[in-house]
């Protein structure tokens, strides 16, 4: 039933499948297109593609703008292409207000690796979602999975606590701080330490580095004494419940990563940092309870996604949502049986197949 939902049949993005999954980096790119913009059969193409992935380890890289996050993001990429790592980069920017595209263009701030065919960069539109990443995310990041990507970096816009989204598309995930930046430590407090598993101090040559990291350190043994970053992302994946026999096993302290992205200074230490997170996860069973949290909430965006689009098909059958407006404002009817009056057919539907 895929098909009907985005188009009559499965429409040209379904047919870009078969080269992509044959390793066409034209088709990457095209169907990557076709998943931000929800073209005809976009949603074939992901069914399609979805069995093939589920073997990337996906990184997050979050935290305020000017960071340094694109620069060290290339840094990375570099990384891991010298190891032998093929690569995809998905950068969030912020949508711009007229066309709802990317703004930044991380790809020119990437540009170290062009040509490189094992590193496939590109710039997403957040398109204003709330957590700074957009509903096509997922999809893209199953597209680059299935390309066979060892590594997909997932490079966020820096907004403060709206970034918790990257907890739920990332395995690991790296904040970004800045020496100097004046309300570093105050975001920390509100609540994105606690989303860190890898925290990385860019830029760590300016004044005000070792008063910064100092501060981590006592931040982070604080959350230690309180168990809340472990507790946090533990009942994040798995309700609350443990997932391993003793703590070795199933608590991890989040590092402290000194960078400077310019020089690539301090980059083996994250990318190291990185891998000892990834083998945390698959030690203690986490790795595996992210990817379900991950199925559960594109189930659940979908539902809404869809469930919305029917409704506001009622709402047109019945004049269009002034006139409900209106009939209430009259006093003619009242909000909760507009509701339930619209949600009917969706019921009845229910109950006919039940």
């Amino acid at each position: 039933m895929t098909g009907n939902r985005d188009g009559e049949g499965a429409g040209n993005a379904a047919d870009l499948a078969e080269p992509l999954l044959a390793g066409e980096h034209a088709a990457l790119a095209r169907a990557i297109t076709a998943i931000e913009n929800r073209d005809p059969g976009y949603r074939d193409l992901v069914s399609t593609l979805h069995p093939h992935a589920g073997s990337a380890a996906i990184v997050g890289v979050t935290g305020s703008p000017g960071a340094g996050k694109s620069t060290l993001v290339d840094r990375l990429v570099g990384a891991c292409r010298d190891r032998g790592e093929t690569v995809g980069v998905l950068a969030i920017d912020p949508a711009s207000p007229f066309s709802g595209g990317a703004v930044l263009g991380d790809r020119i701030r990437m540009g170290s690796h062009a040509g490189d065919m094992d590193a496939f960069v590109r710039s997403m539109s957040a398109r204003g979602t709330l957590g700074g990443l957009s509903a096509a995310t997922a999809d893209a990041i199953t597209a680059l999975d299935a390309f066979g990507m060892d590594r997909i970096v997932v490079e966020t816009v820096g907004a403060g606590q709206n970034e918790i989204d990257v907890v739920r598309t990332a395995d690991t995930v790296c904040v970004l701080l800045q020496p100097e930046s004046g309300d570093a430590v105050q975001t920390l407090k509100a609540g994105i330490l606690e989303i860190a598993d890898v925290l990385v101090v860019n830029k760590a040559d300016l004044d005000g580095a070792d008063r910064l990291v100092s501060d981590l350190r006592e931040m982070v043994e604080e959350g230690e004494e309180a168990g809340s970053h472990r507790i946090a992302e533990e009942n994040a994946v798995t309700g609350g419940h443990r997932v391993a026999e003793g703590a070795s096993d199933a608590s991890w302290t989040p590092p402290i990563v000194e960078t400077v992205a310019t020089e690539g200074t301090g980059v083996p230490s994250l990318v190291s940092a990185i891998d000892d997170h990834g083998a945390f996860l698959d030690r203690s069973g986490l790795r595996a309870e992210k990817a379900r949290t991950r199925h559960a909430e594109a189930i659940r965006t979908l539902l809404r996604d869809d469930l919305r689009e029917l409704v506001e098909r009622e709402v047109e059958s019945r004049g269009g949502f002034d006139d409900l407006v209106d009939a209430v404002y009259r006093r003619e009817k009242d909000p909760y049986g507009v509701v339930a009056d619209l949600l009917a057919p969706i019921e009845d539907c229910l109950d006919d197949d039940g």
